[in-house]
């Protein structure tokens, strides 16, 4: 397989390049041979993937390893358990049972873990590599709309003058609720403070002029802007780096949604100077159904100021909560908030252990490879998927059509084929008889998802042919 550099300019500050497959490569034989020279192919063994048997079954079994595994390329909705996840578990349970409330300050013995009131520390550092942060700008807390509601009320400040948010059209509607909610608790009017951004007449995605455009429009009256890395329905990628900076020239705050491109794509946020953003973990971060969401804030919004006195800190308004209170100063119990610098003290209460041990067992994968790594991997699974889908048709016959940019910096690990109407149902029945699992959408499209940790490029090729059957039929 060989490469080439694409003739557009790419996104976030890099140049797309896409692989281009030989004739032979719409075969098994040739799906196997990249499996075989694949580097991160031994991660697949850190999971469990469920069986076609499960799948298949009204009754959950336990876990047969030795099972015929289901295709799962649907990490883009809950990623599968890692095997280390229940050595983790139970380290804290053992914890907990031993020594009770000492395991907020004690390290244990060959525990993976660090006391539990460490822990977000020792989530927040791995994530930070996955964003592209500083260890002191992240931090794990609570879950993605919870965080997103907590930061919206630190940095969205409207005023007479300048009270829009610019949102995506189409956002998922967590995110649509909390910005509705937030101009409606400034007592403003929801319909003439939200701005949505949307596509030209006909498309799916959203050029970056375009995204430019809505700002220049609505710049005079704007606060905030707010959009996904990812859109969670067409999969496109935005490019985050050139958004933040020209709306940061209009004098908005930026935020971004990265539900979707957590682990999954490559994020410089403190070199974007994005200023804050949240995601949840149980999608390509596999730590678990409802796991515990992560949260950005970039340095310069974290400072703590105590030029006017030790007892007159100087800090960005947020709701406060004890455990954002620094923790030399956290059991002096006087009532005087001290943040902890960064992240850290935009947190509320004492989080819980069990989802942290989830969420540090994911993040201790991660740790062993590198997000660069993973994203190669990616591009090449991806662009495999979308060759093989692609082969042999033309947009008159095919009975589909992938709405997710081709160019690979502007898409991750996901590809929407909206299906002609009428399609969706019967399609998406006979995938999952064939124990494939991935996500439809209404009114018509299927999202699938090969992820990098754990799917294969024969996994693609299997998935394709089920795909034409099921269209087939």
């Amino acid at each position: 397989m060989s490469n080439h550099v694409n003739g557009v300019n790419g996104v976030n500050g890099v140049r797309a390049v896409k692989p281009v497959f030989p004739e032979n490569a719409a075969s098994k034989e040739y799906a196997a041979s990249l499996d075989a020279a694949d580097p991160l192919a031994a991660f697949r063994e850190k999971f469990i993937i469920p069986s076609k048997a499960n799948i298949a079954s009204k009754k959950l079994a336990k876990p047969n390893l030795s099972a015929d595994p289901c295709i799962y390329f649907c990490g883009n909705s809950l990623g599968i358990q890692p095997k280390i996840t229940s050595k983790y578990l139970e380290a804290t349970m053992d914890t907990w049972s031993g020594i009770g409330v000492g395991g907020h300050f004690t390290k244990i013995e060959d525990s993976p873990l660090e006391p539990w009131w460490l822990l977000t520390d020792q989530a927040g550092t791995s994530m930070s590599k996955l964003v592209g942060a500083l260890p002191e700008e992240v931090t794990a807390m609570g879950t993605l709309t919870a965080n997103l509601h907590m930061l919206l009320a630190s940095f969205y400040k409207p005023t007479a003058t300048r009270h829009k948010i610019l949102l995506d059209w189409k956002a998922f509607p967590s995110d649509h609720y909390a910005i509705e909610s937030h101009i409606a608790w400034h007592d403003l009017n929801p319909k003439k403070s939200m701005v949505l951004v949307g596509p030209d007449e006909g498309e799916y995605q959203i050029s970056t002029q375009k995204i430019i455009s809505y700002i220049d429009q609505h710049a005079k009256d704007s606060a905030l802007i707010l959009l996904p890395g990812i859109q969670y329905y067409t999969g496109q990628f935005f490019d985050i780096k050139t958004i933040t900076e020209y709306a940061h020239s209009k004098g908005l705050m930026v935020g971004w949604d990265l539900a979707h491109a957590f682990a999954n794509v490559e994020l410089k946020l403190h070199d974007w100077d994005v200023d804050f953003a949240v995601w949840c973990t149980y999608k390509y971060g596999n730590a678990g159904p409802g796991s515990m969401g992560g949260l950005f804030v970039h340095e310069k919004h974290g400072k703590v100021d105590y030029s006017q006195g030790e007892d007159a800190p100087q800090f960005r308004h947020r709701l406060t909560g004890w455990y954002g209170g620094d923790r030399s100063v956290r059991f002096k119990m006087d009532n005087k908030f001290k943040p902890i610098p960064g992240a850290g003290g935009f947190q509320l209460s004492t989080p819980s252990a069990v989802d942290l041990a989830c969420l540090c067992a994911s993040l201790s994968i991660f740790d062993e490879t590198s997000i660069t790594a993973l994203r190669q991997k990616s591009i090449k699974l991806t662009a495999y998927l979308e060759y093989l889908l692609l082969k042999d048709t033309d947009d008159e016959t095919r009975p589909f059509q992938i709405i997710t940019p081709s160019n690979p910096d502007e898409r991750g690990a996901q590809l929407s084929l909206l299906l002609k109407p009428g399609l969706l149902h019967g399609v998406a029945n006979k995938l999952q008889e064939a124990s494939v699992v991935c996500d439809k959408r209404e009114p018509g499209v299927v999202r699938v998802a090969p992820v990098p940790l754990y799917n294969s490029y024969s996994e693609v090729w299997q998935f394709v042919e089920l795909l034409r059957e099921a269209l087939r039929e």
